[in-house]
């Protein structure tokens, strides 16, 4: 196809250039593929253009042959660009026809002013160098030996057309060429702001604080706090949200942009600094404005307890008629007998602020005494228990929680193992290790337990009063149920005081076995061998006992009685206990039976009123001899000590409120007394 391109003879178009006062005409050859009819049409209405003696047209002139491409005349800057075909039937570019137009004017002033002919190649396959300006072409003048210029011919001599001498035109003026303005590509305002925003929330992007500049491996740019989040919620399997490349938050890397176009919100982060500054600075105040309410509360209890203890210092001061006060603190001084040994004031305890004190017992071993008491913080840990108290320093120390009820007896074994037994109203009874503070053991009576203690004799035997009048034994080797139940002789009526009464080889009494103290009476049950037990009703008074306390060493019971109609006052009997010399017959032959009772020895009397179920004590005197009586009046609210062989009034020991628990106590080799009240402990001291 380019063979016959070649070989086809070029067709000369003569186009008329802008009008500019006469201008010349230009011709280019146009190949057949190059025409069009719209194209031919206007060639055959243009009258033909006079051809100029300086361009000559050969087609066959050295070096190319027949067939060979032909060179192209040099037409100025237009002439380095390359023609390109066009099918028929499209019309040529437009660019390259303005370009055209806009530089002719020029590119005729060259040639009016050269005298020269250029041979015009119809190739369209070779390329143009960029050859030299206008001055080029003027160098390919007429041939040598031609001085004057002739009348243009149309004759050809070896298919080469002769052209005359160029007459120049009139002098005009060429206007400037007019420079085409380069359209420059101007961003619209979507695609400018397109740039600035994160891809995944489409907000702009920050210089600082979370949403700052941040780019992953493959090079897209996020928000910080986006692609993090972003990247966290994919998990393992993270991609880049653009391209899907694999990512991970690892691969997170913060950018500083010199001129990176940001949210300048510099002034917000730290607006935002100052208000979690603010927010810090406003709970710590609130923390300690509430610190200092607490502190406030927990003053004001204290200003009211050391008020309440002022107000019962003061009562007592006034109910004391002959009590002395120290200066360097409270030593009260209660009435003695001149020239002998007395119990003076040693210390006041208060256990329990709002009251509930009932039952008082010691622990040698461990140097404390117990004083049972409802819970001091009855929200967090209802219940009862008991709280210990020092006997070096004689101040409180612990609180041990213990029963959900009311406490109403307190025991303690012969085997110096910190081991308290304690009875409760709550239906069960209790073993607790005061070594530890825990309950060990627990018994369920089924019926409110009024009293209780250990035997003497076997201290794997516990006992336990009811409400019925029933008296239950518990092995505490066996933790399912009681071994064994003592029913009552006579009424049934609750048992509020239990005692021991260990064996004795020999004396007016030595049989062992329990003595169990009831609303209507006393009863004493021998123990004769293992869990076998005979029954002995006591010859007391058929109602107002209250209480009945036992002094083992001299076999001596002191039995308390409300008043009456026969005895309007308080009565304390002390009794010593005997049996009849009487044989029972038995398999293992003839042992002592007789009959268990006992007979009067002397008798206190007290105060006219008794509301309250007491517990009293008799003991050895500390000076030694005789014995003490202690009772507490609740007429006077004080603690009565009588002489037991005389029946004389030792001491009168006052107290703010009525005497509930009476505990003697030897410590170091001190003799001294403890009376328990609702509220307070105080301890007395044998000088």
């Amino acid at each position: 196809m380019e063979a016959m391109d070649m070989d086809e003879e070029p067709v000369v178009v003569a186009v008329r250039g802008p009008d500019l006062g006469g201008g010349p005409r230009f011709h280019f050859p146009l190949s057949d593929s190059e025409s069009s009819p719209e194209l031919e049409a206007g060639l055959e209405e243009e009258e033909p253009p006079p051809i100029m003696s300086t361009w000559a047209f050969n087609q066959r002139s050295a070096p190319g042959q027949r067939g060979e491409p032909r060179p192209r005349a040099a037409r100025g800057p237009a002439a380095t660009q390359p023609r390109r075909r066009t099918r028929r039937g499209l019309a040529p570019p437009s660019r390259a026809f303005l370009d055209f137009l806009l530089r002719a004017p020029a590119a005729s002033e060259a040639l009016q002013g050269s005298g020269s002919s250029t041979d015009i190649s119809g190739s369209d396959t070779e390329e143009q160098a960029p050859g030299p300006s206008l001055g080029a072409s003027a160098a390919l003048g007429p041939p040598a030996g031609s001085t004057e210029p002739s009348a243009p011919t149309n004759e050809t001599a070896g298919g080469r057309v002769q052209l005359g001498p160029v007459v120049p035109p009139p002098a005009t003026v060429t206007p400037p060429c007019v420079p085409v303005a380069t359209p420059s590509f101007q961003p619209s305002q979507s695609e400018e702001g397109e740039g600035d925003t994160c891809p995944i929330c489409f907000e702009l992007w920050a210089a600082a604080g979370e949403h700052r500049l941040a780019t992953l491996r493959c090079g897209h740019l996020f928000g910080h706090a986006c692609i993090k989040r972003w990247l966290k919620g994919q998990g393992q399997a993270g991609k880049c949200p653009q391209c899907n490349k694999k990512a991970k938050r690892s691969d997170i890397v913060l950018l500083y942009a010199r001129k990176l176009r940001a949210v300048d919100n510099s002034e917000q982060e730290a607006m935002k600094k100052c208000l979690a500054e603010e927010q810090a600075l406003r709970r710590k105040a609130e923390l300690e404005s509430a610190q200092c309410r607490m502190q406030l509360q927990v003053v004001t209890e204290e200003c009211g307890k050391l008020r309440k203890q002022v107000q019962d210092i003061r009562t007592l001061m006034s109910q004391a008629g002959g009590a002395s006060w120290s200066t360097g603190g409270l030593s009260q001084r209660a009435e003695a007998p001149r020239g002998g040994s007395h119990y003076t004031f040693f210390k006041g305890v208060l256990v329990s602020q709002a009251g509930g004190c009932r039952v008082l017992a010691f622990c040698g071993p461990l140097g404390c005494l117990l004083a049972s008491q409802p819970s001091p913080q009855a929200t967090l840990v209802p219940g009862y228990g008991v709280k210990k108290i020092s006997t070096v320093n004689m101040k409180a120390s612990q609180y041990i929680p213990i029963h959900s009820k009311q406490i109403r007896g307190l025991a303690f074994n012969r085997r110096d193992d910190s081991l308290m037994l304690s009875a409760s109203l709550d239906n069960t009874l209790k073993i607790t290790s005061l070594l530890t503070n825990t309950v060990v053991q627990t018994y369920n009576a089924g019926k409110p337990v009024w009293s209780c203690c250990w035997s003497l004799d076997n201290s794997n035997y516990v006992y336990a009063g009811l409400l019925n009048g029933s008296v239950l034994v518990y092995d505490t080797r066996d933790t399912s149920t009681h071994v064994q139940e003592l029913l009552p002789l006579g009424a049934r009526s609750p048992v509020p005081s239990l005692s021991y009464i260990p064996r004795a080889g020999s004396g007016p009494f030595p049989c062992g076995g329990l003595l169990a103290g009831s609303l209507e009476g006393g009863y004493f049950w021998e123990q004769l061998e293992g869990t076998s037990y005979r029954p002995h009703q006591l010859p007391l008074e058929a109602a107002g006992c209250i209480d009945i306390q036992v002094e083992t060493a001299t076999r001596h019971c002191l039995v308390t009685y409300r008043p009456g109609r026969s005895n309007p006052s308080l009565r304390c009997v002390l009794m010593e206990l005997t049996r009849a010399p009487q044989l029972v017959p038995s398999l293992q032959g003839s042992l002592p039976g007789g009959a268990c009772s006992c007979s009067p020895v002397q008798t206190f009397n007290a105060g006219s009123s008794c509301k309250l179920l007491t517990r009293n004590a008799v003991f050895p005197s500390p000076a030694g001899g005789a014995m003490l009586v202690c009772a507490g009046d609740e007429a006077s609210n004080s603690t009565m000590v009588w002489d037991a062989g005389s029946g004389a009034l030792i001491q009168k020991l006052p107290a703010d409120l009525p005497v509930l628990d009476i505990c003697p106590l030897v410590v170091n080799g001190g003799h001294y007394l403890a009376s328990l009240t609702e509220k307070m402990l105080k301890v007395y001291k044998w000088e």
